[in-house]
């Protein structure tokens, strides 16, 4: 039996499939805890796994980064961005390394995983300690430079042609230059623990990590063949509910077609789409699930009076609602659109920030669904693109297409293969090691 010790932030998104890929590790025979903060304690507790808690790391600081803000974090706005990533990502960094330093010295875990944007355990752990670390990536892609794919975040096509690489390559420079800062940041971190800079960007320097697992496919990923040996495609690792929760019953009464609108469960600035949609769609002959995402009541978003076409809800847990979706209107959180994708459902989607653009792109070019700008949104524009996505039947093909192709992969049991071979190859070279003492 191996021990995994997993870093993940307290949002939904992020640990939702690590809770998978935790239980999937469990009916294996491997123990398994979590690190992170006091929201995602209910989720992981109710599942049987033990939760340390952050304590260096001031959880509600992070909530007023990620939540309390009403711009949008992209390139629009790339000062402002650069800000936010950096005091998320790197200022954080050492309140992570305290308290990963504790945890580690209790359980003595096999390995740790830790998401793409927990650092600590990158920059630090796995060189200062010696601990082997998997990375797990929270959006559907591979964050790694290369050639292959455009630089992440602007949400720019596949360079396939001049056209599009010379788009590819002014991003890449703009890039360079507005994390220059960030790099010099993290190399003086990493001095502080007594160890070298960094020869690359911390996004390069994860690909050079024990694993780095990516919860979609080389398909959906633009075909990539230019990343590092460590990166493994597993497919989705979808997971969304409990096995002892029932669905509603109320599920059963929808009308076909059936539109689930979501802004995901991060959102919090104003619900442009719940808006746009309330109006576009209501009184349309369909139905139409709207979720404010677990963290916003509807009262409280003003969203006008709602036809009786629309029902909106908290949260519904998208293993019962997809199956009886025919488009989802999305702003396109990764797992989100793999959940879709796996159940072959097309989309249109409002990318917003982060890693949306890029999903968005993505599921454009595999034909399965639409992309709507969020700064010039309406209801009406909405409405045609919900009604396109209905009438043309390509879009559901592709989505049935890319479900087909999902479905031969098993992502939370592909994750816990790889994780099991990594910890077994750790027990293995402790064991040399052991040996090699005794006889000395």
């Amino acid at each position: 039996m191996a021990s995994f010790l997993i870093a993940v932030w307290p949002f939904r998104s992020h640990f939702f499939p690590l809770v998978g890929i935790a239980s999937a590790l469990r009916r294996r025979g491997h123990h398994v805890a979590f690190y992170s903060g006091g929201a995602a304690r209910s989720v992981i507790e109710s599942e049987g796994f033990p939760l340390y808690p952050f304590e260096r790391v001031d959880e509600r600081r992070v909530n007023e980064i990620m939540f309390e803000r009403q711009e949008y974090a992209s390139w629009r706005t790339p000062l402002r961005l650069r800000s936010l990533l950096r005091e998320w990502l790197l200022g954080t960094v050492p309140g992570q390394v305290e308290d990963l330093t504790a945890v580690t010295r209790k359980l003595n875990p096999d390995a740790i995983v830790t998401e793409t944007s927990m650092w600590g355990p990158i920059l630090v752990l796995r060189e200062r300690d010696s601990v082997p670390v998997a990375v797990f990536s929270t959006v559907a892609a591979c964050l790694i430079p290369g050639p292959g794919a455009p630089p992440f975040g602007f949400g720019l096509p596949r360079p396939r042609n001049a056209k599009t690489r010379f788009a590819a390559s002014i991003a890449t420079a703009a890039l360079r230059g507005l994390s220059r800062s960030m790099h010099e940041a993290a190399s003086a971190l990493r001095r502080g623990y007594g160890l070298p800079d960094l020869a690359a960007s911390v996004t390069e320097h994860s690909g050079t990590m024990d694993l780095y697992l990516v919860p979609s496919t080389r398909e959906f990923d633009y075909e990539r063949n230019d990343l590092p040996s460590s990166v493994r495609y597993v497919g989705p690792c979808v997971w969304n509910k409990g096995g002892s929760e029932a669905a509603p019953r109320w599920l059963e009464t929808l009308r076909r077609p059936s539109v689930h609108v979501t802004e995901g469960t991060m959102h919090t600035q104003k619900p442009i789409l719940l808006e746009a949609a309330a109006r576009g769609l209501g009184g349309l002959p369909m139905s139409v699930v709207m979720t404010t995402g677990g963290h916003r009541r509807a009262e409280d978003l003003d969203l006008g009076p709602l036809a009786p076409n629309v029902r909106v809800e908290p949260w519904v847990a998208h293993a019962d609602l997809m199956p009886r979706t025919d488009v989802l209107v999305t702003t396109g959180g990764a797992g989100t659109v793999m959940t879709a994708l796996s159940a072959g459902v097309p989309m249109v989607i409002v990318p917003t920030e982060w890693d949306k653009p890029e999903n968005a792109q993505r599921v454009v070019e595999a034909g399965a669904g639409v992309r709507l700008s969020p700064h010039r949104l309406s209801p009406e524009r909405l409405r045609r693109a919900v009604e396109t996505v209905l009438g043309e039947p390509r879009f559901r093909e592709s989505a049935r297409r890319m479900s087909k192709s999902l479905a031969s992969r098993d992502g939370l049991v592909e994750s816990a293969k790889l994780l099991e071979e990594l910890a077994a190859g750790v027990r293995a070279k402790r064991s040399v090691h052991l040996l090699s003492q005794r006889a000395m």
